[in-house]
């Protein structure tokens, strides 16, 4: 489900979500978004100005990350907030903070009902408040599935950060793997505090470390936790051991030649919880009864306009 389940994380570095599809009208592109803020700007009105956002891709299926991009934001001032884009390859690419080469520098982000958005080259980059683009009935998760129908995220808001680029960006094959990470400064150094691959992991993890491990470590970590945890749905051992696989490490896969949404990828339609509630049942239920919003744009950024708080 949602992924802002650390109600002790600062908002600000806070993912809630991570999306990543193929640009609907070039499929020589594609669009990247990671959230962060859940019902913003009610516990923060601005970007973290020590931290760094970053979206990982592993190129290769070696679990580690050969291209990344970075986005770093200024101290607000007035309140006025700018952005700087960083691309990092090869070993650059699984270090943190201002590395790589700088690709869009200071960035107005938006913090109105306006989409603030800034073009550089064959890259377009937002950063700000945007609808909440997430649904579903967290209520009846927690009463045994026992649906009530209620979108409690409709009509909240996120801090958002899109990217569109080319899809020879992401790597030289279409297969990759994405997640998105946090970095926040801890007695002076940057430090992972959150990251996202796969939507739904914080539901299965039982406790396992997945916000901070990196994906690399994840299944010599947590193989055993994850499986006993799926045989405690009802899948057995064959299929528990299969169905780990899948969801360690935590990376979303994504095949940038593909139109297809989750799991290759995510789009902001596609119905994560209605998978969850299908593997937690093995299949006998599939349905929360809780839809897409209606709000998501046709065109960059894709999310909708903030909603009034």
């Amino acid at each position: 489900m949602h992924h802002n389940d650390a109600p002790n994380l600062d908002p600000r570095t806070d993912i809630t979500d991570l999306y990543i599809f193929q640009n609907p009208d070039d499929p020589t592109k594609s669009i990247l978004i990671l959230n962060v803020n859940p019902e913003a700007p009610t516990h923060a009105n601005a970007f973290d100005p020590q931290a760094s956002y970053e979206f990982k891709i592993d190129t290769n299926g070696d679990f580690e990350a050969e291209i990344a991009f970075h986005v770093l934001f200024k101290s607000i001032d007035e309140e006025q907030q700018t952005a700087t884009l960083y691309r990092a390859t090869d070993a650059a690419a699984r270090g943190t903070g201002p590395v790589g080469q700088i690709i869009i520098h200071n960035a107005p982000v938006s913090f109105t009902q306006e989409a603030r958005i800034t073009t550089e080259g064959q890259i377009r980059f937002f950063a700000g408040l945007r609808s909440e683009p997430f649904f579903a009935d967290p209520t009846g998760f927690f009463n045994n599935l026992q649906w009530s129908g209620q979108d409690f995220w409709a009509g909240k808001n996120v801090f958002s950060i899109v990217l569109e680029v080319p899809n020879n960006t992401l790597g030289p094959r279409p297969e990759i793997g994405i997640w998105g990470r946090t970095m926040a400064s801890v007695h002076g150094t940057l430090t992972p505090v959150n990251q996202m691959g796969r939507p739904g992991n914080n539901a299965l993890r039982q406790g396992a470390d997945t916000n901070t491990i990196p994906p690399a470590q994840q299944r010599k970590l947590f193989f055993s936790q994850y499986v006993a945890t799926f045989k405690t749905f009802g899948y057995s051992e064959t299929d528990a051991n299969k169905l780990t696989l899948e969801w360690l490490p935590d990376i979303l896969p994504f095949n940038y030649m593909n139109t297809a949404g989750y799991p290759n990828g995510r789009k902001l339609t596609d119905d994560i919880a209605d998978n969850l509630v299908e593997i937690l049942t093995q299949g006998r239920m599939r349905d929360d009864l809780v839809y897409p919003h209606t709000d998501y744009l046709t065109e960059f950024p894709y999310l909708g306009i903030p909603n009034k708080v």
